[in-house]
């Protein structure tokens, strides 16, 4: 997957400034593509000069004139032929997976303090992707929603995003737990 579909998938609801799209990422598709903001706006601009989207200036009395971008039929299309094409598999790409696998070598304290750090962010982004979810609902019920609301996609999204954070959270404590064990055995023995 290119930067260049996320964006345009980020971009399907509404006409978006760079900063919006930013921001847009930071609360959405983050959970499953990380992008600087450098990146987002250096994205649109080959996204606007291959016609996938198209930007308007907008002027602004208080503040700089701002460009908002929306998605072209083009993009669409665009989109269309990457839903077409084959997946790859994801794959794990994580310092604290790496720090972990070196457990039997390396001062378990600090390796903790890195897994209860990790913890605690998963937590919130979880607490966050609740929030969000919830929000995206409204008064209906996840099963009305899934059947009846009118974007699906960026929910479903969000809750692959929840999963992965309550997974992160949920190896963390029981690493944290199994290397206290650990160390208290060899302090006791």
């Amino acid at each position: 997957m290119a930067l260049r579909h996320a964006v345009l998938a980020a971009l399907l609801d509404e006409e978006l400034s760079g900063y919006q799209l930013a921001k847009a990422f930071d609360l959405g598709v983050a959970n499953f593509w990380h992008a600087l903001p450098q990146q987002l706006y250096a994205e649109l601009a080959r996204l606007e000069r291959d016609g996938l989207v198209t930007g308007r200036d907008v002027v602004q009395d208080t503040r700089p004139t701002k460009r908002l971008f929306r998605v072209t039929g083009a993009g669409l299309a665009e989109l269309d032929r990457f839903t077409a094409s084959a997946s790859k598999p994801s794959f794990l790409r994580d310092d604290l997976a790496v720090m972990v696998q070196a457990a039997d070598h390396v001062d378990a304290g600090r390796l903790i303090e890195r897994l209860t750090e990790r913890a605690a962010v998963a937590r919130a982004k979880t607490e966050l992707f609740g929030t969000l979810l919830r929000t995206m609902r409204g008064d209906r019920s996840e099963e009305e929603f899934l059947r009846h609301g009118e974007r699906i996609g960026p929910y479903l999204t969000c809750l692959r995003g929840l999963a992965f954070e309550q997974g992160n959270h949920d190896w963390c404590e029981r690493t944290i737990a199994v290397l206290r064990e650990r160390r208290a055995a060899r302090a006791g023995g």
